[in-house]
């Protein structure tokens, strides 16, 4: 496990799930930037409830900064390359709703 912090824009609409002892969660995709301007996908999971509920408020686009664990991994896209991605287990959060981006 890795402790980090991402920063890009979240992708999609972030969705509220419960689990089957009926804890909620809320499951997220944050698109971000590498240094060299490779995109990188970062799957966010979030069970803490004032970090689900700032994630549930956001919306496809709105720029995002979470810290927590993060455990790299690969996948294969439809072309069959391998790309880099990220699952983050989400610990604190810092957004500004894209009307609000200089």
């Amino acid at each position: 496990m890795i402790d980090g912090l991402i920063a890009g824009r979240i992708y999609g609409e972030p969705e509220r799930r419960t689990d089957k002892g009926g804890k909620s969660f809320t499951l997220a995709k944050v698109r971000a930037s590498t240094a060299e301007g490779e995109v990188l996908f970062v799957n966010v999971i979030a069970f803490e409830a004032r970090v689900c509920e700032s994630l549930d408020a956001l919306r496809d686009g709105d720029s995002v900064a979470l810290s927590g664990s993060l455990t790299p991994r690969v996948w294969t896209d439809k072309q069959g390359i391998v790309r880099p991605a990220l699952d983050m287990v989400a610990h604190r959060l810092l957004a500004v709703p894209a009307s609000l981006d200089y």
